[in-house]
């Protein structure tokens, strides 16, 4: 799964990394985002693409369509890439909500085998160190006035595999470049964004991770050590 993660660089920064082919619509300051501690019910900065241009909306982590409010639930906050072109509440957002999520890593906690109250957070990231993207799907109103409430995102977890697996059973989906691109692309079918998303991600092996400060468990701790390795801790 993945409840928390980073989103630090520039915009700027973000787009050069993904080299889009399309136009992009908006402004590119050299203003660090800087967050270290992204948390759902927030809104979040989402690359989506409208026509034949990209932009940058921020909008709320977290979708409960109006028909699921009934069941008392806390809005979603992850789909996976299993069901979700195929079930009730993902499918339509799997047809024309496609998205992707800007990050340099993201958070899991790795329960004690002795102890399952007991949790170690891990960040995660490219060995590279360079941004990642996250799937994600979207429903929101870019040119609302008053947004309405079921409008938000949820990011697109797969299975861990290899390494990963240690920490947490379920990842981020984050695919290569040009997948991320046709991801993102209207004219991509939903058919084809299931491809996409099955058979062309960035494989566990590519990433690095190392332990940090439970202080990311409190969502109002936000700053560059949180993403730092700490050597002593206790699992």
């Amino acid at each position: 799964m993945c409840g928390r993660f980073a989103q630090i660089e520039t915009r700027e920064q973000y787009l050069e990394s993904l080299k889009p082919d399309v136009e992009f619509v908006g402004a590119l300051d050299g203003e660090p985002i800087g967050r270290y501690n992204v948390a759902p019910g927030t809104r979040v900065l989402l690359l989506n693409q409208r026509d034949d241009k990209l932009h940058l909306d921020p909008v709320m982590w977290g979708y409960q369509p109006s028909w699921a409010k009934e069941t008392g639930r806390p809005p979603l906050i992850n789909a996976r890439v299993e069901t979700a072109a195929s079930g009730r509440m993902f499918k339509p957002l799997w047809q024309n909500g496609r998205a992707l999520v800007m990050a340099d890593g993201w958070y899991e906690w790795k329960k004690d085998p002795d102890d399952a109250k007991i949790k170690q957070p891990y960040f995660i990231y490219h060995k590279s160190k360079e941004p990642i993207f996250f799937a994600a799907l979207s429903r929101f109103h870019p040119d609302a006035l008053d947004a309405p409430e079921d409008d938000g995102f949820v990011i697109v977890t797969a299975a861990s595999d290899k390494g990963l697996v240690d920490i947490h059973d379920r990842r981020p989906l984050v695919m290569t470049r040009e997948a991320s691109l046709e991801w993102l692309s209207p004219e991509t079918t939903p058919e084809r964004a299931g491809e996409l998303a099955h058979g062309f991600s960035i494989p566990d092996y590519e990433f690095s991770f190392h332990p940090v400060s439970k202080s990311v468990g409190n969502i109002h701790n936000d700053n560059k050590s949180l993403i730092d390795k700490i050597n002593n801790y206790l699992l």
